[in-house]
């Protein structure tokens, strides 16, 4: 029985280690691929976008001084990680919030007006030639950003995704590493040893 525990504790092992290996392959894979395809992308960060130039840009812009501003730098750096992609993400919005005045999406009424104000009611918007009213053009400004800075921060996402798995990977490669060492080495395998060598036999005693 005890060599039966000891030969499972082996197999056990040996399984712990095949998934920790390819856990830890799909990890570097994934991680490879976040990477060369943001590259692909050829994503530069623009010359403001540090935490000083976005500052600058927000006072100007008049934003509200509960917007929270990113504290990442980009600025002329090339996109090609997830921790680049989100905080280039930070910034698309922050230019959206400008561009918008402030204002996000749900914040911005549906329809454009001739003052510049906006409306919800289609009957107090501006017309086009076949009559209907105009859509607010400001509010295609954030269904571009929202697209954008979302494939940003899946690639982020993805990227830890990955890391995770090479954490994942490594424990299990460790765990798979330990269960072998006991069961070759362990008190069981030490008891099996014990049990399976034959007693030597006793000195005959002369009178």
């Amino acid at each position: 029985m005890k060599r039966v525990l000891q030969f499972g504790g082996i197999i056990s092992g040996l399984v712990l280690v095949a998934f920790g290996a390819v856990a830890i392959y799909m990890g570097v894979d994934g991680k490879s691929t976040v990477h060369s395809n943001l590259k692909a992308e050829a994503i530069v960060g623009t010359p403001d976008m540090t935490p000083k130039g976005i500052a600058a840009e927000a006072k100007a812009a008049h934003l509200p001084a509960n917007i929270s501003l990113p504290t990442c730098t980009v600025a002329g750096q090339t996109v090609d990680t997830g921790g680049k992609a989100r905080c280039f993400a930070e910034y698309m919005r922050i230019h959206a919030l400008e561009a918008t005045g402030g204002k996000t999406y749900a914040q911005m009424p549906r329809y454009a007006t001739d003052n510049g104000q906006g409306t919800n009611d289609p009957a107090q918007a501006t017309k086009d030639a076949n009559g209907q009213p105009v859509d607010n053009a400001a509010r295609n400004i954030w269904i571009n950003e929202t697209a954008l800075t979302t494939a940003l921060n899946s690639a982020y996402m993805a990227e830890q995704l990955a890391t995770f798995g090479i954490v994942v990977g490594v424990a299990l490669l460790l765990s798979g590493v330990g269960f072998i060492i006991v069961a070759l080495g362990g008190p069981l395998a030490l008891a099996w040893r014990r049990e399976s060598k034959p007693e030597s036999p006793g000195v005959p005693v002369t009178a």
